[in-house]
C-alpha cells in the first residue's frame, strides 16, 4: 500500500510504503515545482523497473551470461480511448540466440505487465 500526502504550497506530494519515501510532483506550467516524478512517470518507471528486474532474475536462474540490462518504457496517449507503454530493451552479455529470444519473451509476462493488461477496476476503500 501507498500513502500518499500532499505539501503544502505547491503540488509536490509526498508518498511512502511505510518503509521507503519519495515525492512527486507536476510540471511549472501546471502550478508545480518540476522537482519529482510526475505520476504518469512513475507508471513508466513501475513496468521498465519490473521487466528489468524480471530479466536479471530469469537470468540468474537459469545461469544466463547477462552482463546489463537497460529497459525504457514511455506512455503513449496520443490515440483517444487508448493507452500504449512503448517499451525497448537493450541486453548486454555473451548470450546465445536462444537465451536472448528466451528473455525477450519472459519480458512480456513481468508482473506490472500482466497487473496493467488485466480490465481495472476503482473502488473507494472505506
Amino acid at each position: 500500500m501507498i500513502k500518499a500526502v500532499g505539501t503544502q504550497g505547491s503540488f509536490k506530494t509526498d508518498f511512502t510504503n511505510g518503509k521507503i519515501s519519495s515525492f512527486s510532483d507536476t510540471t511549472p506550467d501546471k502550478g508545480g515545482s518540476g522537482e519529482g516524478f510526475r505520476p504518469h512517470e512513475l507508471l513508466e518507471a513501475a513496468l521498465a523497473n519490473c521487466m528489468n528486474m524480471a530479466l536479471r532474475m530469469l537470468a540468474a536462474n537459469h545461469s544466463i551470461p547477462l552482463s546489463s540490462v537497460e529497459t525504457t518504457v514511455s506512455l503513449n496517449r496520443s490515440v483517444p480511448g487508448e493507452v500504449c507503454f512503448e517499451y525497448s530493451v537493450a541486453l548486454t552479455g555473451n548470450l546465445a540466440e536462444r537465451d536472448r529470444q528466451r528473455l525477450m519473451e519472459a519480458v512480456k509476462s513481468c508482473p506490472v505487465r500482466e497487473t496493467l493488461s488485466k480490465t481495472i477496476v476503482f473502488r473507494e476503500k472505506r
